[in-house]
């Protein structure tokens, strides 16, 4: 029996849309949080998801948090410069139909 592919949620829809804007760029979770307007109660456990199913990776800044008079932030990056998240936005949205109100011409 072969497995359905899981949809996007709206959030993780949102996340991956701001990381294509610069599909090469590293983003932390602040930013993320604020450019589509999610909590951390949301945003990082579906960074985690996201990472596992391989639609992005993580990494730790290499800084040193004395020097920058802050703690290293964990970096997400678009895995394979991006294509994996353009074909789950774009199965997403195919797989979604049009909403059309009864009765409205």
């Amino acid at each position: 029996m072969t497995r359905r592919p899981r949809r996007l949620s709206s959030a993780a829809e949102a996340v991956l849309e701001v990381m294509l804007e610069k599909p090469t760029d590293a983003h932390y979770g602040l930013e993320l949080m604020s450019r589509t307007r999610r909590p951390s109660g949301t945003m990082y456990p579906l960074l985690r998801t996201l990472e596992q199913r391989g639609l992005i990776g993580s990494e730790w800044e290499n800084i040193d948090p004395s020097q920058a008079g802050r703690p290293r932030r964990m970096l997400y990056r678009l895995t394979g410069h991006g294509e994996p998240a353009r074909a789950a936005l774009r199965a997403n949205r195919t797989s979604v139909r049009p909403f059309r109100a009864v009765g409205v011409s």
